[in-house]
């Protein structure tokens, strides 16, 4: 029988670093190995219970480091550090840079500069040169390698100019590149990992709706009642809750007395309350809009339904393909090439042109000052810093470089229907009566005022007329409401249960009832929101194909896929059965998933891209990639648009960076460019790249 172990790991800030971890423990035998770079959760399943300690110490080895103990602040601790290193090696590389523009004889002083860059380079060592050495350990070079070797070698040739030349020392002074290539590249994987955090807190946010009241009721020997109010996770198994009208259910359950109209929204999809009963099931985190029930308890702690969705998100931002920068894939061939290129320098200039030792020494650093990768660490957080910038202009929150890349290869977009494609507002659909229809709808609106259920608010805002005489009226708790007017005539509104044979399919959503005879029906939907058929023409259009995932009843579902011409639908999914269909579309395909409620989340997380409304619920604007800040869809569009030209604009500048590295690194090692002038036109590949980069902020969008 084998055993799941699951633990906390600091140090995993990226997509690599989980990459890593689950390579390591599926190499080592573990299954199911599953590393979540969001959260720092570890996950995987052993036969062998004494391997647990072996792979755990493994993780170690690897230059992570395993929580022996859990806290919920201990995840965020390497994102503090990143920011902390960054505001540091600002603070010296602003005054280091200064020497370049002041004419201040202090700041030219040998001794000062080395003086300002060696703390930026201590934090070069213990940021970048870890993570270059585990790269190469696990034999996957990043940029981390480049950077470590750049600034290294600005850094040696600088110090090895001073001791040779001291009377030419300031022909040999690149201190400044050293300082420049850290800062830069912090600041880069600042922005990176800022939105590796804010993704993380959709799990937390899910956690604190998963809290609530309960008010558990205790029998004494005698019978008597206690009602004691406490947290909710305090509750047992088999306990007896009582909830009442507004209340939010505090655990799932079997209802055991009482009817009660239930908000599941959160769950399902579905826009109207659904009536309860006994022996009915019901959600935890669900809310009772009108009535009284008592439940008990079934299912609680981590056995419960939002328990459930908090695992779903945390396993689908786990199993994204983890999506390195461009610069990293490249640099895997780049890293190698530079390093064999500046030893061969060395060899060929010391031992077949007959160069002194020092001089092909400097030209081989010269190679590595030259092949630095300040342009490379500068091509990716420039655009997106741009493309971020104008997104935002538009009302578009894109998180990360990892969405940009994406947005490319979409194919396909499903949306959920409550909230996203519709407000969520209830508006009538469609009403049938054998009476007039004036006298059906003043006796509708004159019942549906004595109730509070939204539906019978949506009527009464639409149908506004004098009331009509009654003699009496009451509430059917969960089933609706009835009437005698002053000619003796029996009314009843409510659901399919008032009929007589109240076992038929639900076709309608309320039904009218005079004299125990049913008179007519009313069908209730949601109100579309008015860019809706625009956005879905829009991307039939662009030629991406349209998909309608609901936990909505099928006929609804059907009916506004029809009127929208969506390509496919699927009805009355909950969170697991729209996981597994969403993972099913997207073998056919990338996919973007367009979502708002509690119910969408794990979609949200799991899509290859998720997207989500500004008025959507926190779980879900967290749990997505793209953020449609002013609420309306019609941006959607110009999102996918942004996105594809601001990865188009980190191609170009990857494109220039590595371009004036093959131009330069041959005429380096032949002696012909000085370190000098490569610095130099190192910082004018810099300026092409911000250009480049700056031209996004008016490129026209189509």
């Amino acid at each position: 029988m084998s055993k799941s172990v699951q633990c906390k790991v600091d140090g995993m800030t990226c997509g690599n670093c989980a990459l890593t971890v689950t390579t390591y423990l599926t190499k080592q035998g573990a299954s199911n190995a599953v590393a979540n770079a969001s959260t720092g959760d570890v996950t995987f399943d052993i036969v062998d219970e004494s391997m647990e300690h072996k792979l755990l110490d493994g993780i170690n080895d690897l230059g992570y480091k395993v929580q022996k103990e859990t806290h919920d602040d201990e995840h965020g601790k390497s994102h503090s550090e990143v920011k902390k290193y960054l505001l540091i090696s600002i603070f010296f590389w602003v005054p280091l840079m200064l020497h370049m523009f002041i004419n201040w004889m202090p700041l030219h002083n040998p001794y000062v500069q080395l003086a300002l860059t060696l703390p930026v380079y201590f934090i070069g060592v213990v940021y970048f040169g870890k993570s270059a050495l585990r790269s190469l350990k696990n034999g996957i070079p990043n940029m981390d390698v480049l950077v470590f070797i750049g600034a290294s070698a600005a850094f040696f040739y600088s110090i090895i100019g001073w001791v040779l030349f001291p009377f030419q020392v300031h022909d040999y002074l690149f201190f400044e590149t050293t300082a420049s290539i850290i800062t830069l590249v912090l600041a880069g994987n600042y922005l990176e990992e800022y939105s590796v955090k804010s993704t993380a807190t959709s799990i937390k946010e899910l956690m604190k709706f998963q809290k609530s009241k309960a008010k558990i009721i205790f029998v004494d020997s005698i019978g008597k009642e206690t009602i004691v109010e406490t947290d909710n996770e305090f509750v047992k198994q088999d306990d007896i809750v009582l909830v009442n009208s507004g209340d939010k259910i505090p655990v799932d359950g079997i209802i055991i007395k009482g009817q009660a109209a239930i908000d599941e929204s959160m769950m399902t999809g579905e826009s109207l309350p659904e009536q309860k009963q006994e022996n009915d099931f019901v959600i935890g985190g669900t809310i009772i809009t009108d009535g009284t029930i008592r439940v008990k308890a079934t299912a609680v702690g981590n056995k419960s339904t939002l328990a459930n969705i908090i695992q779903l998100v945390n396993q689908a931002q786990a199993a994204k393909p983890p999506m390195q920068k461009l610069a990293d894939k490249i640099s895997a061939v780049f890293v190698p090439l530079v390093v064999s290129i500046a030893i061969l320098t060395f060899i060929l200039n010391h031992f077949v042109f007959d160069q002194s030792i020092p001089s092909s020494l400097m030209r081989m650093i010269a190679v590595m000052v030259i092949a630095c990768p300040c342009a490379m660490g500068l091509a990716t957080p420039a655009a997106i810093m741009v493309g971020l910038g104008r997104a935002a202009r538009n009302g578009i929150l894109i998180k990360g470089g990892d969405t940009l890349e994406r947005f490319k290869d979409i194919q396909q977009f499903v949306f959920d229907k409550t909230g996203t494609l519709t407000t969520g507002k209830l508006i009538i659909d469609q009403f049938e009566t054998t009476i007039l229809t004036s006298e059906f709808k003043e006796i509708v609106s004159a019942l549906e005022q004595h109730s509070s259920h939204p539906i019978a608010q949506s009527i009464v805002n639409e149908w506004s007329f004098n009331n009509h005489a009654f003699t009496s009226i009451d509430e059917i708790k969960g089933v609706g409401i009835s009437a005698n007017d002053a000619q003796h005539n029996f009314w009843q509104i409510g659901s399919y249960r008032l009929l007589p044979n109240n076992t038929e399919a639900i076709r309608h959503d309320l039904y009218v009832l005079k004299n125990n005879v049913q008179v007519g029906w009313i069908d209730m939907k949601d109100e579309l929101r008015e860019d809706t058929q625009l956005v879905i023409k829009s991307l039939h259009a662009k030629g991406f194909k349209t998909i309608l995932l609901s936990g909505d009843r099928k006929e609804k579902c059907e009916r506004l896929a029809q009127q929208l011409q969506i390509d496919e639908v699927y009805s009355e999914h909950l969170p697991q059965q729209k996981m597994d269909k969403l993972d099913a579309i997207m073998q056919r395909g990338f996919t973007a998933m367009v979502g708002d409620g509690i119910n969408d989340a794990p979609s949200l997380a799991k899509a290859h891209i998720g997207i989500s409304l500004s008025d959507a619920s926190q779980i879900a604007m967290q749990s997505a990639q793209v953020l449609l800040l002013k609420n309306k869809l019609s941006i959607l569009p110009t999102a996918i648009e942004l996105g594809k030209q601001t990865y188009l604009t980190i191609k170009q500048n990857l494109f220039w960076a590595f371009f004036y590295n093959i131009i330069a690194i041959p005429f380096a090692a032949a002696g012909y460019l000085t370190p000098t002038w490569g610095a130099a036109i190192m910082g004018l590949s810099d300026v092409v790249l911000i250009l480049n980069s700056l031209r996004l902020r008016y490129k026209k969008l189509n």
